[in-house]
């Protein structure tokens, strides 16, 4: 979601190099916060508080009456057509917030999923060959960049790795095979930046993927809930359950 860079980035950039715990709270609130005012505003709230009491009195007749099967079954169905026409009222601020959502969701994920390559960090990057290709693969650097390992290597298991490490900037890494040769940028900074990690290439050449090995970023650090180390996926989507729990019940939103 790069097209959305120039605009996202002079905000949330320096938030998200302070802190990408924080940035995520943040965006998760405001976020939360945008989503409720448009279901507010873009559904009957009167006909959606009738229509959700109703569901619970509903709820409770099911309850009362699991002796008796076949009065629960035709209160079910009434309880069904509630949810129905919950759903019908809930399409529209669905509609206006799913695109905006799924733009800002690619940005997000451009930018918290990895940690960054820090200048003078030793990472890699592998290349992955069609079955059959033998002989040497040669990774050719710009400049800025240092070779940890031999430059030409063998091709086994139909895959070869490069230790190395760059200064700061933008960097080209070059792959030669005796019938092909692709290049993959990568992005060497201090800030919460990376480029796509993954080359993939048309088939047809000895070359068929290129790989930076970038460390998946933990935005809690070595901290684990229960085990779980989230990403900034599972981080939002229990910031936006909380949230929006606590937005709605405070703007009267049902």
């Amino acid at each position: 979601m790069a097209f959305l860079d120039p605009a996202l980035n002079p905000v949330l950039q320096p938030l998200l190099n302070w802190s990408p715990f924080l940035g995520i709270l943040v965006l998760a609130l405001i976020l939360s916060f945008l989503v409720t005012i448009i279901y507010k505003y873009f559904t009957n709230q009167e006909e959606m508080k009738r229509l959700k009491e109703q569901q619970k009195e509903y709820q409770k007749q099911i309850k009362s009456l699991k002796d008796k099967p076949d009065e629960m079954m035709k209160v079910q169905k009434e309880a069904m057509k509630i949810s129905g026409t919950l759903m019908k009222q809930s399409f529209k601020p669905t509609l206006i917030t799913m695109l905006p959502m799924l733009l800002i969701f690619g940005w997000m994920s451009s930018h918290l999923t990895y940690e960054p390559i820090y200048p003078s960090e030793t990472y890699g990057i592998t290349a992955v060959f069609e079955k059959g290709v033998t002989g040497d693969a040669e990774l050719v650097v710009s400049e800025g960049t240092e070779l940890l390992s031999d430059a030409i290597q063998m091709i086994n298991s139909e895959e070869v790795t490069w230790r190395l490490k760059s200064s700061a900037g933008d960097h080209f890494l070059t792959i030669k095979t005796a019938n092909d040769e692709q290049t993959k940028k990568v992005r060497i900074t201090e800030d919460l930046q990376y480029e796509e990690p993954l080359g993939v290439y048309p088939k047809g050449g000895d070359i068929t993927r290129i790989q930076i090995n970038y460390n998946k970023l933990k935005p809690l650090g070595n901290t684990s809930l229960l085990g779980w180390q989230p990403g900034w996926l599972g981080l939002y989507i229990i910031f936006s359950i909380l949230f929006s729990m606590i937005l709605r019940k405070a703007m009267k939103v049902y």
